[in-house]
């Protein structure tokens, strides 16, 4: 007879994986027993898990952890794409970060990960019109991973954001699918401008550390933005741009540069695949 985890288990193979996982991680450290059967084990889906880490994550004295619960739950409840874009995200996580090495790590382990996941629930309940519980859970990451993007802000999925230290996104920044952005990343504005300020960034993009892109800007799809650079004009596709300003410098280098985390310049640029 199949029990309910069983059942999960076959339509939900990332799920199940991640079950799979915590079971071997508990028999080969039985001290982190609790806290991965807390986080894990107790729990029947992966929005069940979810909503369990986010809400342990960002209760405070002024919102408790089964108030955050219950706020998590309706939004996975009433929009089932909250939890596809986890799924991607977790599975760009584990293809891309040589760190990740089970996906159960993002879930339990890594802050850019549990970042991103409380900003989509933000999201949900700005374009709900709940804007000031919005900012709370925008106050909450800032102040609990060092995050801190705007609840208005869109967000596409399959996004890693490594290390995440100093991570900040503007109101009005668009990041595409299948983007890659490593810790001090800024997706800002360059002043006291009041409507549509921000960065637009295309799908497939690598953005390396410290880099500032700043503006009403168009970064083209598949383009690489090199560490420490600060961009203050469009990208085209499929290009590189380095330096303060950032210029372009050549070809992205490969197909999919968010994918290949390629950061070298010049002739190791990456392989067209």
């Amino acid at each position: 007879m199949q029990t309910p985890r069983t059942k999960l288990a076959e339509i939900d193979p990332v799920w199940s994986r991640i079950s799979a996982e915590a079971e071997a991680a508990v028999a080969s450290e039985p001290l982190l027993g609790g806290m991965v059967h807390a986080g894990i084990l107790h729990h029947r889906t992966l929005e069940d898990a979810l909503a369990f880490r986010m809400a342990s994550k960002l209760a405070s004295a002024d919102m408790s952890d089964q108030l955050l619960r219950e706020i998590i739950d309706t939004a996975y409840e009433n929009d089932p794409s909250l939890a596809d874009a986890a799924r991607a995200d977790l599975v760009a996580v584990y293809e891309r970060d040589p760190a990740c090495h089970r996906l159960m790590q993002p879930l339990l382990y890594f802050k850019g990960f549990q970042a991103l996941q409380s900003y989509r629930i933000g999201h949900w309940l700005w374009r709900e019109g709940r804007h000031d519980l919005a900012y709370y859970f925008q106050m909450r990451v800032s102040e609990i991973f060092g995050v801190d993007i705007h609840p208005a802000a869109r967000i596409g999925k399959g996004i890693m954001i490594d290390h995440a230290h100093s991570i900040v996104i503007g109101e009005t920044a668009v990041v595409g699918d299948n983007v890659s952005m490593l810790h001090s990343v800024t997706l800002g504005g360059t002043g006291k401008e009041d409507d549509d300020r921000h960065p637009k960034i295309g799908c497939g993009v690598l953005i390396g550390a410290g880099a500032k892109v700043l503006g009403n800007i168009r970064v083209g799809d598949c383009s690489r933005i090199a560490a420490g650079s600060v961009v203050l004009e469009d990208v085209p596709a499929k290009k590189t741009v380095a330096g303060v300003p950032a210029r372009i410098v050549g070809e992205a280098g490969c197909s999919q540069p968010s994918v290949s985390m390629d950061q070298l310049l010049g002739v190791r640029g990456g392989r067209d695949d």
